[in-house]
């Protein structure tokens, strides 16, 4: 089951919520409103690049030479 970001529209409270199905019965936590709006989260997306390996200077994201320490 995904986690997703929320946003209550009436109290602009930011909540996160463990959801099931494809339309899930969320409200907000603080005030209990319907009205709120899924966040874009960039941990929930897929489809991106991996880091490409690079020859033994380490990744672009770390100064290791072993790329198994940052993968």
């Amino acid at each position: 089951m995904p986690i997703y970001e929320y946003k209550c529209i009436d109290c602009e409270e930011d909540f996160e919520e463990l959801v099931s199905g494809m339309d899930p019965d969320v409200s907000c936590p603080k005030c209990s409103s319907r009205n709120i709006k899924k966040k874009l989260s960039l941990f929930g997306m897929s489809g991106g690049e991996k880091p490409a390996a690079s020859s033994g200077s380490g990744c672009s994201s770390c100064s290791s030479s072993s790329c198994s320490s940052c993968h």
